[in-house]
């Protein structure tokens, strides 16, 4: 069971998931906030009755699935709808990945976060030992979702804009992955974090 949690955020198409498959690929557990996001509104779940109730009928589909596309046109730009959807989610959402995290079987785990500056970082996450911030530069990150989403430029900004700034992110860093748009450079700062992350996990000072 890991008792040493590493935090990893980023913005909206810095490469997270790049970087959660190479940390994988060194044998660590990634639990990811998305995924849980998925689980915990799953048909007959005490989260989406709420949403339900809270958001109408309208935002379930025939099948009593959530209506994801709906819901998110509904909450997007709406802070007083977000922050709502948000109060029902979040805390289930924290609650599975910790527990995720603490029963993986690897030197120490990671929580993936996409969102953690926005939930409000450390306060709403203080079990976790260690944040790591995915970086890249917005141009890069522009550019990557023109070409992943194909959408237009005015959306891709919006998009980033919605998100907490790069400073405010950084600012929760205690380790920072640079990914610029070459592959090449991830890898090494990948496998430098594994390597230091296990020696605290095993009750090591950093070297």
């Amino acid at each position: 069971m890991s008792r040493f949690i590493v935090g990893l955020t980023g913005g909206i198409a810095s490469g997270k998931s790049e970087v959660t498959r190479r940390f994988e690929a060194l044998g660590i557990v990634v639990a990811d906030a998305d995924v849980a996001a998925r689980e915990v509104v799953a048909p007959g779940s005490p989260a989406l009755e709420q949403i339900s109730r809270r958001f109408g009928s309208a935002m379930l589909l025939a099948d009593g699935t959530l209506d994801r596309a709906r819901l998110r046109e509904h909450v997007f730009g709406n802070d007083e709808e977000r922050r709502a959807l948000e109060a029902i989610t979040h805390p289930a959402i924290r609650t599975r990945v910790r527990e995720a995290c603490q029963v993986a079987e690897s030197p120490y785990a990671i929580a993936a976060v996409p969102l953690l500056a926005e939930a409000g970082g450390r306060a709403t996450y203080p079990w976790l030992d260690r944040i790591v911030v995915v970086d890249a530069p917005e141009t890069v990150r522009h550019a990557r979702l023109l070409q992943r989403d194909s959408i237009d430029t005015a959306l891709a900004t919006r998009m980033i804009q919605a998100q907490a700034s790069r400073t405010q992110r950084l600012a929760l860093a205690d380790d920072v992955i640079v990914n610029d748009g070459h592959p090449e450079h991830l890898q090494p700062q990948v496998e430098a974090l594994d390597r230091l992350y296990r020696r605290l996990a095993a009750g090591n000072p950093p070297p």
